[in-house]
């Protein structure tokens, strides 16, 4: 391949993109990329349903309750880790590039898993894998909202991210099924729990191969040609499709081109431009991964813990409750483009940690049973699972194009760092003690952490639904291209975006 010349251009490319209706393309789009959710939430549920399989003899690998423990925290790790690796390269190399790497990675380190012999094997491939998921996010991501058009973006994202529990109700069904030793061998079924992983995986690695490159990646680093190849493909297909002729567009951008963007640039500009809408981040990030992480990895101790429910039958009110998290996003999420992003991620936060103070109440007083219990986790999740998947949506879309991919992985890092690995260590602790009253000041501390990432979102939060992305957060090479002459600067210094929206210092709110 030539190497890309540099300069400065006008484009249409954007715009082009998001007056698109929704076609064939758009469902290979969320087909290929969506899958990654469901492979995490597949891999951190399976880990959690064969976990009391790997300690028993025979199981072929001699490992103890508390290395499970480890190997979880492990994962996480690997998943911070790979995000803030795998994110720079991202804006660096591209979308397309990236999101291939990191999925093969997970797929050989899921292969490998399946065949572990001892504990440090284990612990390295969970890594790996954990890595090659975290890398995930930040390239699926920033591509999705880069390829769906502006008036869906909000809720086809949600429905994506909130795919995560598909993968959970998937984890735990096969569970009932491969744990089951009248079927499978002490040694061979958790193996295979592994290795379904892998097969979901090449699956959506055969579609997510014919998923283009981001077109706004390719302008901006000097693949103008190519961007323009792959967009006037995507309308020619979708005229055929329709038996319509697309409109006009109307908006264009003017960039400077840049074939790399310094990594000290890239993250600059989110804490020294867009102060406001860091700090707005890191609280719904840190707020959703201490409240999910605390429940996910302790429901099934709780459950036995305090209403003696059988380690056979846990898996069934771990589908059931899945289920519940993905009917969220699924029903709420036309209502964020619709009513808005600031009121309906408001509700979302501060609605759950509402609720969560009569769950405490019922948990404590033990009325209503299992039953009462169960029904308002429920209520507390359908809301809290439409505001964790609006987080990411968040960090996607209100960063300029090039840091887009490392704000994702950078604020999932921390978030994950911070809530969610303190959200599992506290009620853990909690539920160890046999006493329902810790527990039930858990639920409390996790309602109060919620309550954060609702208020600043309330205060903080930005008008995105329906707006183009270089609206929301004009690109670094936008701003370049302001103020030259004779090759694309203007003397007036008027902004380089025919169509206005505000510039970076503009944070909307």
């Amino acid at each position: 391949m030539s190497q890309p010349r540099t300069g400065t251009i006008t484009t249409q490319v954007p715009s082009r993109l998001d007056r698109l209706p929704w076609s064939r393309f758009h469902w290979r789009v969320v087909l290929g990329l969506g899958g990654v959710w469901i492979l995490d939430g597949l891999e951190v549920t399976m880990v959690g349903n064969v976990a009391a399989r790997l300690t028993e003899d025979g199981s072929g690998l001699e490992i103890s309750a508390a290395q499970i423990g480890v190997a979880g925290a492990i994962y996480i790790v690997g998943a911070c880790l790979g995000a803030l690796f795998f994110g720079q390269l991202t804006d660096r190399l591209g979308r397309k590039k990236l999101f291939l790497w990191t999925l093969v990675l997970y797929l050989v380190a899921t292969v490998a898993t399946a065949f572990s012999f001892s504990p440090w094997f284990f612990f390295l491939c969970r890594f790996l894998t954990g890595a090659g998921i975290g890398g995930e996010y930040a390239a699926i991501n920033s591509a999705i909202d880069e390829l769906i058009p502006a008036k869906v973006r909000g809720r086809v994202d949600l429905v994506i991210n909130g795919s995560y529990w598909l993968g959970s109700a998937a984890g735990s069904a096969l569970a009932l099924v491969l744990l089951s030793t009248a079927l499978f061998p002490i040694d061979l079924g958790w193996r295979l729990a592994f290795g379904f992983g892998a097969v979901l995986g090449i699956l959506v690695l055969l579609v997510r191969r014919h998923v283009p490159e981001s077109p706004r990646w390719l302008f901006i680093h000097g693949q103008e040609e190519e961007a323009e190849r792959i967009v006037r493909g995507i309308e020619e297909s979708i005229e055929d499709e329709k038996g319509v002729e697309l409109p006009p567009a109307e908006d264009s951008l003017t960039v400077r081109q840049r074939t790399a963007i310094p990594f000290r640039e890239i993250a600059e500009v989110a804490f020294r431009t867009y102060p406001r809408r860091s700090l707005l981040c890191l609280a719904l990030f840190v707020g959703q991964a201490f409240l999910y992480n605390g429940i996910t990895f302790n429901l099934g101790v709780l459950l036995s813990t305090f209403y003696g429910i059988g380690e056979a039958l846990v898996p069934l009110f771990i589908i059931f409750w899945a289920l519940s998290n993905f009917a969220g996003p699924v029903i709420l999420g036309h209502f964020f483009d619709s009513v808005g992003r600031k009121p309906m991620i408001t509700l979302a936060y501060l609605g759950s940690a509402l609720v969560t103070l009569p769950l405490a109440w019922v948990f404590l007083s033990e009325t209503g049973g299992l039953t009462a219990f169960m029904i308002l986790l429920v209520v507390t999740f359908f809301l809290a699972s439409s505001g964790a998947s609006a987080a990411y949506l968040t960090a996607s879309e209100i960063f300029p194009m090039e840091t887009r991919a490392l704000a994702i992985a950078f604020f999932y890092a921390v978030g994950t760092a911070v809530g969610g690995i303190a959200g599992p260590l506290l009620f853990g602790t909690l539920i160890g003690t046999g006493e329902r009253m810790p527990v039930a000041v858990g639920f409390l501390i996790a309602a109060a952490v919620m309550s954060l990432g609702g208020l600043a979102e309330l205060f903080l939060g930005v008008r995105a639904e329906g707006q183009k992305l270089e609206d929301l957060a004009t690109p670094l090479t936008a701003e370049e291209a302001e103020g030259t002459d004779g090759d694309g600067d203007s003397a007036d210094g008027s902004s380089g975006r025919n169509g206005g929206g505000p510039g970076p210092a503009q944070e909307l709110t």
